[in-house]
């Protein structure tokens, strides 16, 4: 039977040197409170010392969920492995594990999420480890970094390259956690956990098997423990079996800025005309120009950026409901939120466990992926994982390298260059100054796609910008539209750092992109 005990309690149970796994995606599930304490204890006691800390996404933010902020302090932790990290604007001060992974003070790796939820599951069924073909040819291979984020995780390779029936793979070494922090909703007093008020299920199952089948300890922080009634057997997603300590946080938040909001954790269901709409302007350009690419029926994906708001264009269009939006946090369907929000969505038709949701993506079960970019270089390939300059405006690869790896289509979106001053008059894009960051750069910081497998995939790749499409093909990036307004040459080809390839057949962008009023988008059969 497992304890009700107080956030400080519940953290004495962790020893030095322990491996501790925390179940959260920014705010979203964040056991707050429980990390919170670990970090005082630490403050008290200088224990415990030299933690392993595995995150599959990120836990807490830059917007009032401190998360692993709470317990990045030197000592404390000697080892992080995220699928991501807190991020936020480059003009904030980073966040305090930014700084610790930054200055070399702890080993620090970034693996793809869904490889993450992978290796946790096989630590739970006590297999040896992930053979895996996500992230060949990326920073995730050996070859180009091994998902070391410092030298101190070069040091201590944590994936290796290995031959298996006559074919190159990856191998992750299954990593047992000692504890597991989660999150739900409810708790009856035998531990049995249901999550009616969360937006995600995130891999709380999933991480205290490991825990617990590994003779671990399962930490539950909860909003309400119910003492009164049973609880539907139904609506459990963590049995009490798994759980060792509860933790009671009335005052936890539901995700990031938001207390609560039932729409999120589908109590109830949003009336289309609530959510807010796109802003016309350069990015709305993009948004609609990435709709265009899309047919009636796909499961589709959304990466954070300007393609998130490419459902606020089907809601504008009356096409709301034409294709299935799919995010990694387990959303199904409805309207994914923006912003700092991220990660939930209102109206959703099912909300499923992350990693199955990764299975689904690491097998390319969707249709296509609408996802961001910060560099592109002349093979194709793309960096949205690395800044070295700001490195904390990037949260880390997340879920990008397990959707990427063999989705059939992706639309990649995003502006041309950074900090260009430019509008949209009359139909026409004016570009008054040009950026001084470029992204179409000689080599990208970091390989997080690579356009060199994707032509030798045959995967379908597209790039949107405010000024033009562009395509992968096997010659290299083409260009094949231009935005009205945009010239050729000054605008576009020499504001790349590698030969661009124009397209025979270059065509017009539509005008309708450019255009206030509705574009009366039409999607392919």
């Amino acid at each position: 039977m497992p304890r009700i005990v107080s956030a400080a309690e519940a953290v004495r149970q962790i020893g030095d040197g322990a491996t501790v796994t925390v179940n959260s995606s920014s705010g979203l599930c964040c056991p707050d409170a429980v990390l919170k304490a670990l970090g005082e204890r630490f403050d008290s006691e200088q224990h415990p010392q030299n933690l392993t800390m595995l995150h599959p996404i990120a836990a807490g933010d830059m917007s009032g969920v401190k998360g692993v902020d709470h317990i990045a302090k030197a000592g404390l932790i000697k080892r992080i492995i995220g699928g991501s990290y807190p991020s936020g604007p480059s003009s904030a001060e980073p966040p305090l594990i930014w700084q610790l992974l930054g200055a070399n003070e702890i080993a620090a790796y970034n693996i793809p999420s869904g490889i993450m939820f992978d290796m946790l599951r096989e630590a739970a069924a006590k297999r040896p480890g992930v053979l895996t073909k996500i992230g060949l040819d990326t920073f995730v291979d050996p070859a180009h970094g091994g998902c070391a984020m410092n030298a101190r995780a070069a040091a201590a390779p944590i994936v290796k390259k290995v031959n298996f029936e006559g074919e190159e793979w990856l191998y992750f070494p299954a990593i047992v956690p000692d504890v597991a922090i989660i999150r739900a909703t409810s708790s009856d007093e035998r531990g049995n956990l249901t999550f009616e008020q969360e937006g995600a299920y995130i891999g709380a199952l999933d991480l205290a098997m490991a825990a617990h089948n590994n003779g671990g300890i399962v930490i539950a922080q909860v909003k309400r423990i119910i003492r009164d009634k049973p609880l539907k057997p139904h609506d459990v997603s963590v049995p009490g079996i798994l759980v060792d300590f509860i933790v009671e946080a009335p005052d936890q938040w539901q995700t990031t800025q938001t207390p609560y909001d039932p729409a999120i954790s589908g109590e109830e269901f949003k009336p289309l005309e609530s959510f807010s709409l796109m802003d016309f302007g350069t990015g709305k350009a993009i948004a609609r120009r990435v709709a265009q690419e899309l047919k009636e029926g796909w499961a589709v994906n959304l990466g954070f950026g300007v393609s998130a708001n490419v459902p606020r264009i089907f809601l504008e269009e009356g096409l709301h409901g034409k294709t299935t939006w799919v995010i990694e946090q387990g959303a199904v369907g409805g309207i994914p939120l923006l912003e700092f929000q991220f990660g939930c969505s209102s109206n959703a038709e099912a909300i499923v466990a992350s990693p199955s949701q990764f299975t689904y993506f690491q097998a390319a079960g969707f249709d296509c992926a609408l996802l961001s970019f910060l560099q592109i270089d002349s093979h194709g390939s793309v960096n949205v994982s690395k800044l070295g300059i700001r490195p904390h405006v990037t949260a880390g690869a997340g879920g990008f390298v397990d959707i990427t790896s063999r989705a059939k289509k992706i639309v990649y979106s995003g502006f041309f260059n950074a900090g260009a001053k430019m509008e949209i008059r009359n139909g026409k894009l004016h570009i008054e100054k040009e950026g001084k960051v470029r992204k179409l750069v000689r080599d990208v910081e970091q390989i997080s796609f690579s356009g060199k497998r994707a032509v030798m995939q045959g995967q379908d790749i597209t790039y949107v910008t405010e000024r033009c499409v562009m395509k992968l093909a096997s010659e290299g990036v083409v260009v094949t539209e231009i935005a009205p307004g945009v010239d050729l040459h000054a605008n576009i080809l020499d504001q790349a750092e590698f030969p661009l390839i124009v397209s025979s057949k270059l065509k017009p962008m539509n005008p309708a992109l450019f255009e206030p009023a509705k574009m009366g988008l039409k999607l392919h059969a």
